[in-house]
């Protein structure tokens, strides 16, 4: 901002950078460099540069430098109403140039994937239900989805179905009916059915979506949950990082696989990177269960109760959460609160078995017995 060669090369080697990141999401049209740069230094008009650029949203950001510190600004903007769609601030040293425009460019990156979901979704209920396309009916059902509840996702099987059958070969919609069968397999009824569907559409997403970091961490997830194929899971996991190095999602799923199969210390790095690519992500919720089974298997009790506490706030309609929190609650001696805990459970899934969730994701021997032993105490039928 203050005319300094130095930082404005280091400003549109960010710029460069961000393009390209945003560039290997899928579902994003991105315009190019030079476009982009026509605009560099003039005063923005956001619904007349949107119009001519043809984008439903704009990224700006500014740059000053004080001492050996900097800090970056950046807002997304509706291009149709001006509003703010996410906005950041970044003040980090000076040190390392080159790393410091890698992390800025892979946080805003990551931020902005789920930012302009969720004004999309928004968009969405505005348009008329008898013209929706494909992406429309993946975008109307992504909500449902994303509560892991089975009746919600129920809800939204419907508008996949109609989706893949408007176009088969479509990853994003193979990977949320992936999704949602595994949410009614696991807290539905453990029905093999479901469980077939979960891996089948998996497969059909990483088919499809081989270039699609956003279908192959959903089919990653279902492979190694429903599946049992940790293997082929993070195989999946890494095909999308490669195309995505910013995809939160990835390591939020693929926290989950690693907390089951008791890998604590490296399902923690995968959640906390997740987490801060995406910190309000609607999944989460997974991320403090990688957490909470982390800390469990490695006889942190009181980490694993604070893990468990956060991802009931994030999603206070799912029952696992509470199951894990009884748990961890009951190694603290707290047995007046874990048997609160494991009557919320039964309030929210009152078939629910510990020891059949636990074999219907594959969970490791030694943490199965960790968890049932502590839950043996709460009242949660076994």
């Amino acid at each position: 901002m203050r005319g300094d060669p130095e930082q404005g090369c280091f400003a549109d080697g960010l710029v460069e950078d961000i393009i390209a990141g945003l560039s290997h999401i899928k579902w994003l049209f991105v315009v190019g460099r030079s476009s982009s740069f026509a605009y560099k230094g003039k005063p923005v008009d956001v619904t007349r540069v949107g119009r001519e650029l043809g984008v439903r949203y704009l990224l700006q950001g500014s740059l000053r430098k004080n001492g050996a510190w900097v800090r970056i600004s950046v807002q997304m903007i509706d291009a149709e109403t001006g509003g703010h769609v996410w906005v950041e601030r970044y003040d980090r040293p000076l040190d390392d140039i080159f790393a410091l425009q890698d992390e800025i460019t892979l946080s805003v990156v990551g931020a902005i994937e789920p930012s302009l979901r969720r004004a999309e979704i928004d968009r969405i209920k505005r348009i008329r239900p008898d013209s929706l396309n494909a992406y429309d009916l993946v975008l109307k059902a992504q909500p449902d989805v994303d509560s892991g509840i089975p009746g919600r996702v129920a809800k939204a099987l419907p508008l996949l179905e109609h989706a893949l059958a408007l176009d088969p070969t479509y990853a994003p919609a193979h990977a949320f009916a992936a999704m949602c069968h595994h949410c009614i397999f696991l807290r539905g009824g453990l029905r093999e059915e479901n469980r077939a569907a979960s891996i089948r559409h998996a497969e059909a997403a990483i088919v499809h979506g081989s270039d699609d970091a956003f279908a192959l961490s959903f089919a990653g997830f279902s492979l190694g949950m429903d599946g049992h194929d940790r293997a082929a899971a993070f195989a999946a996991f890494e095909a999308a990082l490669t195309v995505s190095p910013s995809s939160a999602r990835t390591y939020i799923y693929g926290s989950l696989i690693l907390g089951f199969a008791g890998e604590a210390e490296r399902a923690i790095e995968w959640g906390e990177r997740g987490m801060r690519l995406s910190p309000f992500d609607a999944w989460s919720f997974s991320a403090f269960h990688a957490f909470t089974l982390g800390h469990f298997y490695r006889g942190r009790y009181e980490a694993a109760a604070e893990a468990a506490y956060k991802a009931v706030q994030s999603n206070p309609a799912l029952s696992f959460s509470y199951m894990l929190l009884a748990a961890a609650l009951a190694k603290l001696g707290q047995r007046k609160e874990a048997k609160s805990a494991a009557a919320r459970v039964l309030e929210l899934q009152p078939a629910v078995r510990y020891s059949r969730h636990f074999a219907g994701v594959n969970c490791a021997p030694a943490l199965t017995a960790a968890l049932s032993e502590a839950l043996r105490g709460t009242g949660m039928p076994e």
